[in-house]
């Protein structure tokens, strides 16, 4: 991708602000899991609003800031919060802040998320490593990108690497880790029962209201990328599911306990 001065303005914004150490890993933290942050230490915060290019506007459940220090060991970035695209109609929101990484090395990126669940063994509460995605939106953070660049290959978009060292994480930890198909929407109204039975053909595993784009933009970079949804609700229709946004960011909430140890195991064998 071309050289942007918005993305060279934004990590020059967080240089001056202390950010300038190595990065082992970035996180980008999904509705409800702000606590993640808790164990951070010798955290520099720096709010969106500071940094040039990156999204405004909020939804509950997100913080909106950029920490970074270390957690288990390790140097991280993490982003308390995203952007989505049924807040401003552009799916290429969260370009500025994916694209930074590039000049701190590139470092990995664990991208989460909270999802509903198309299937009995993945119930609320539980984790799950996203294998693939389906995107049936025709909404793609791409469109207007120029070269040969733009056509990103999607095989092991989800990098298998990564995956794998998320599972062997889950199991030394003790943290049930489920995997699956995600399935993006794009919200903000959450999906019908005959939209989840569609889904469910289709073999999504979880849909959900965010991830994919980044992941697209995530690869556009040179970025590898993990993705874990954490299960909020069962999908519309399911098994007495019926999704809303209090539940989202509450279920979310209560799992933090869960990503925090799962993360802690990745992240001191990284």
């Amino acid at each position: 991708m071309a050289i942007d001065p918005v993305i060279d303005e934004a990590a020059a914004t967080l240089i001056a602000r202390g950010i300038d150490g190595p990065i082992d890993c970035a996180i980008v933290l999904g509705t409800g899991l702000g606590r993640t942050v808790d164990e951070l230490q010798d955290a520099v915060t720096v709010p969106f609003a500071d940094i040039a290019g990156f999204p405004e506007g909020g939804v509950s459940g997100h913080a909106r800031q950029i920490s970074y220090g270390s957690l288990y060991g390790k140097k991280v970035l993490i982003f308390e919060g995203r952007a989505h695209y049924y807040e401003s109609g552009d799916p290429a929101v969260m370009r500025v802040p994916l694209g930074l990484l590039t000049a701190f090395g590139s470092p990995p990126l664990i991208l989460t998320n909270a999802a509903g669940s198309l299937t009995p063994g993945l119930r609320p509460g539980s984790l799950a490593v996203i294998t693939d995605h389906i995107n049936l939106n025709g909404l793609n953070p791409l469109i207007g990108d120029t070269g040969d660049g733009r056509f990103v290959p999607m095989v092991d978009a989800y990098d298998p690497h990564l995956r794998m060292r998320l599972k062997k994480a889950a199991a030394s930890s003790g943290t049930n880790l489920g995997e699956g198909v995600y399935m993006w929407f794009s919200g903000p109204s959450f999906e019908t029962p005959a939209e989840i039975r569609m889904a469910k053909l289709l073999g999504a595993d979880l849909v959900g209201m965010s991830t994919v784009p980044e992941v697209i933009l995530a690869r556009r970079f040179g970025i590898r990328v993990a993705g874990i949804s954490i299960i909020t609700n069962m999908g519309a229709g399911l098994h007495g599911g019926a999704p809303h946004h209090g539940e989202t960011r509450d279920v979310a909430a209560m799992a933090t306990s869960g990503l925090r140890r799962l993360l802690r195991a990745f992240l001191s064998e990284l």
